[in-house]
């Protein structure tokens, strides 16, 4: 009785994976570093494996803590808390490639002079048709996010299990289509990546949305398969929530990008 639980807290246990997590992510970055210098990519992927690695063992075990009791209102909160504070350090890292491609489009750079002799975008790109394949991969995310509410609001207001799965599912498959759809793009790009300051800025900032886009979508699969075990009740469902918060987030950035970069920048 002396050590029965009179808290709504969750006091962890001592975990290796901190420390994991970290030397992974040194290596993994290190890696790409050497990889960059044509060293090879094999200490990059190494450290790739170590990451992955870490995050299904660390969020397996959030998963367990949640199904035993642990995720208690109080520490509910503190999720969902956390949670936030981790979109919005992902907004600021999208602010970052914004602030880069608005700088260089309203100041370009001449050859020759510091700002307005340059032209944007620069001469010889051939910017892509905002109106037709980005404009499809558009209304497909915003599909994918209507499934997605979908699929919440038959949980948490109607406890329909059913109605979840086929929203998760539409959500899923329209996610791997944008994908798709974007790598066919990338394909048939009139303009690389080096060289110009139009496609760093274009591959960088559309591809780390196309890199949320697949982590997205296997947060959502995720969400599916625990959805298929009979987890998740109308009362607790962080896991899925955060998944769905995560996924409206990917929907804003592509909705900025289209109007930013495609529109606006072409």
């Amino acid at each position: 009785m002396a050590h029965a639980k009179n808290h709504d807290y969750h006091i962890l246990s001592p975990s290796a994976w901190p420390l994991i997590g970290a030397a992974a992510g040194f290596v993994m970055l290190f890696g790409a570093v050497l990889m960059f210098h044509d060293h090879g990519p094999w200490m990059f992927l190494i450290g790739l494996i170590a990451v992955l690695y870490t995050m299904f063992g660390w969020w397996s075990e959030v998963v367990t803590e949640s199904q035993i009791g642990d995720h208690t209102p109080v520490v509910m909160i503190g999720l969902k808390y956390g949670f936030i504070l981790f979109i919005m350090s992902e907004v600021m890292f999208f602010f970052a490639w914004f602030w880069s491609f608005f700088k260089h489009a309203l100041y370009p750079m001449g050859p020759d002079s510091p700002a307005i002799d340059g032209v944007w975008p620069p001469a010889g790109i051939e910017t892509f048709d905002a109106w037709h394949l980005p404009l499809i991969n558009t209304l497909i995310l915003l599909c994918s996010g209507a499934a997605a509410t979908w699929a919440h609001h038959a949980l948490v207001h109607e406890n329909n299990r059913k109605d979840m799965k086929n929203g998760l599912i539409i959500a899923i498959v329209l996610g791997v289509l944008f994908t798709f759809f974007q790598v066919y793009e990338y394909s048939h790009a009139a303009f690389g990546f080096s060289g110009n300051i139009y496609g760093a800025n274009f591959f960088m900032a559309t591809g780390f949305h196309g890199v949320h886009v697949v982590i997205g979508t296997i947060f959502l699969f995720i969400c599916l398969l625990r959805l298929m075990k009979g987890h998740f009740t109308p009362e607790k469902h962080i896991g899925f929530e955060a998944a769905a918060w995560y996924w409206h987030f990917v929907d804003v950035v592509w909705l900025f990008l289209f109007a930013a970069v495609y529109v606006w920048g072409g």
